[in-house]
């Protein structure tokens, strides 16, 4: 199979299996205060020390969570728990995670203002600023959207948030690996990371929390990670993350100028191949692995469902399967209902080859044609 799925998952890099294996041999806990207590302490901290290399923080900053989900949801209920109701900016592209914990604290007395991207999926600084109120207490938007990879202006809007007391949360996890992330340089607050989307093992990311944030814990228990995620430290998913974080970092440039060439050499064979083809938010900057594209004349999740054996792509967000209902990120950029279920994603990863893509645009335009041919078929005897 041709895997072009890497915004879903990452295959794990066999230096971070390494590494897992190193923290399943390492099987004391942490809180323990015997020798193999110490030493799993010790591993622990080392990897929370490369975490915070890799984002610019300090690694007292640095909180393990079981994934993106979590770190979203620890960032914007345990930062609003303190208040008592107030208003929230986020917006309308945001992954399910950001946007269901937003529906919770509505419910819950806080009002949340959706800003709607423009017409090429960026969040314009000006409309975070027309959205603030006087009792706002927190902006929480993605760094890079997970369905057009479209990079949001993170370093201006923050500039904006700086002097209004306000607290700015990203989720990160889209970019960790394909782009830059120095919490210093956005001037965030707090960030999410996602480790199975760079490499390490599903299960395991982290927070940033700048230092003087004050966060109460969405889960109850013992005293972990600063008292904020409780439960015995997963060590082993841990060194994992901490060794897919130096990687990132290390290889970052390599991996990015890969990236854009064989992005680029798919949308090239596929445009040479198909017609009423379009690349949704095209002008916009963009992840350096992500193709969102409009197929007209196909249903996008049928289109992935007949490659399923043979190009691995998805139709809209992993996260949204199941149903047959147009992307919310799609439809908040204003493509039309129609076109949005003849949408699909590619994302490459740092592994792709340019066979790889070669091939894929061969199978995929080779689909398409069966499947329009299908479909013309069906009108003509209707």
């Amino acid at each position: 199979m041709i895997y072009l799925d890497h915004n879903a998952t990452t295959p794990v890099d066999p230096r971070v299996r390494e590494g897992v294996l190193k923290g399943l041999e390492t099987f004391g806990n942490p809180s323990s205060r015997h020798q193999l207590g110490l030493k799993a302490r010790e591993l622990l901290e080392k990897s929370r020390q490369k975490v915070a290399w890799m984002l610019n923080a300090d690694p007292s900053e640095v909180v393990f969570t079981s994934g993106g989900t979590e770190s979203n949801n620890l960032a914007i209920i345990g930062y609003t728990l303190q208040f008592k109701g107030g208003h929230i900016v986020s917006t309308q592209m945001e992954h399910p995670s950001v946007l269901k914990a937003l529906e919770y604290l509505s419910s819950s007395g806080f009002e949340v203002s959706l800003v709607r991207p423009d017409s090429s999926g960026v969040i314009e600084p000006d409309a975070v600023k027309e959205a603030l109120r006087e009792d706002t207490i927190l902006v929480s938007i993605m760094h890079s959207n997970n369905e057009t990879g479209v990079l949001q202006p993170i370093g201006e809007i923050s500039s904006i948030l700086k002097d209004k007391g306000v607290v700015f949360h990203t989720d990160a996890s889209q970019s960790v690996g394909r782009v830059p992330v120095d919490v210093r340089d956005l001037g965030v607050d707090m960030l999410t990371i996602a480790g199975h989307k760079f490499h390490a093992p599903k299960g395991i990311g982290a927070l940033y929390v700048r230092d003087g944030i004050r966060l109460s814990p969405v889960l109850y228990g013992g005293g972990q990670e600063r008292g904020l995620r409780p439960g015995t430290e997963p060590l082993p998913l841990i060194v994992g993350l901490s060794i897919a974080s130096v990687l990132a970092r290390q290889e970052l440039p390599e991996r990015t100028r890969h990236m854009q060439e064989v992005t680029a050499l798919l949308w090239r064979a596929l445009q040479e191949r198909i017609d009423r083809l379009r690349l949704n938010c095209e002008e916009a900057p963009r992840l350096p692995n992500t193709l969102n594209i409009t197929i007209e004349g196909v249903s996008g999740r049928e289109l992935v469902s007949s490659l399923a054996e043979e190009v691995a792509l998805s139709a809209g967000s992993a996260c949204h399967e199941g149903g047959e209902t147009p992307s919310h990120v799609l439809m908040a950029i204003g493509i039309s209902p129609e076109d949005a279920l003849s949408s699909v994603r590619l994302s490459t990863g740092k592994d792709t080859t340019t066979e790889d893509v070669l091939k894929a645009a061969e199978l995929i335009s080779r689909r398409v044609e069966e499947l329009r041919t299908k479909e013309d078929t069906r009108h003509i005897l209707m």
